[in-house]
């Protein structure tokens, strides 16, 4: 399972069933779980470590020291859940100091050239387009969708279930089960598609997912004020919870309001 042609450092810790191609790259300092397979010219960089059942194609290079001025040498980590798929080219840094981690769930898809720079945290679920890119810090909740070529700044937060579409760019937090679009960054509508055909979302729950957001984004009110009319006005599940509480916390502002 794992070729004579690949580069295993004696100190990794490589699991079982691992399959590891010509020419991959493993550094000491790694840890890679069961049933996990690393294709020609991969590296797994020290810090690294993997859970069971990853695929990580040609070209990546998981665990690359981060691109931080702050970074000073220590040895700090990228933790990585399971069953994720990570294509080619894509880059992710580790933390880049010891009180956290750049962190990657569970079931997620990196496609060709994406970017996840130092101290990133990575829900599970996730799906991120040709070319996207996070600066350092960022947040994305479980389920959200970045399109090709989207560029997140730092420190900016995703929510669950939200889609961004190709191309944007995002200076502040993009709130959940919302579609976000253009350029300079705007909230489109709900995700209603994405949300229905999941099945997790009853036709209810939708329809007042999206009188929330009406209330935020077209009724010409205040942010305090439309937050103060949803809990009037709108039965709040769970779901409507979460939504308030990202808008409530946002260290950046979310997208579209300038209240």
């Amino acid at each position: 399972m794992i070729s004579p042609l690949a580069y295993i450092d004696p100190e990794a810790k490589i699991g079982k069933n691992v399959t590891v191609h010509p020419f991959a790259y493993i550094d000491k300092n790694v840890e890679i779980g069961d049933n996990c397979t690393i294709m020609p010219y991969a590296s797994i960089l020290s810090g690294t470590r993997m859970g069971a059942g990853n695929t990580i194609y040609q070209g990546a290079i998981i665990g690359a020291t981060p691109q931080d001025f702050k970074f000073k040498g220590e040895d700090t980590l990228l933790k990585i859940g399971n069953q994720n798929t990570i294509r080619e080219k894509v880059i992710i840094n580790r933390g880049t100091a010891q009180s956290d981690s750049t962190i990657i769930g569970d079931g997620n898809f990196l496609l060709e050239g994406v970017h996840l720079a130092h101290d990133t945290h990575v829900g599970n679920n996730c799906v991120f387009g040709n070319g996207a890119k996070t600066a350092g810090n960022c947040i994305v909740d479980d389920r959200a969708i970045l399109g090709s070529g989207v560029i997140l700044k730092h420190a900016c937060r995703v929510g669950r279930w939200a889609l961004v579409r190709d191309g944007c760019r995002s200076s502040k937090d993009i709130p959940p089960y919302i579609v976000a679009d253009h350029n300079p960054i705007t909230y489109y509508g709900i995700n209603a598609v994405i949300l229905a055909k999941e099945g997790h979302f009853p036709e209810e729950l939708i329809d007042n997912i999206a009188k929330a957001y009406r209330q935020i984004y077209q009724c010409g009110t205040s942010l305090e004020n439309a937050i103060r009319r949803i809990r009037e006005l709108i039965p709040i599940t769970s779901e409507l919870e979460y939504m308030l509480s990202f808008i409530e916390h946002s260290g950046k502002g979310i997208i579209g309001v300038n209240i």
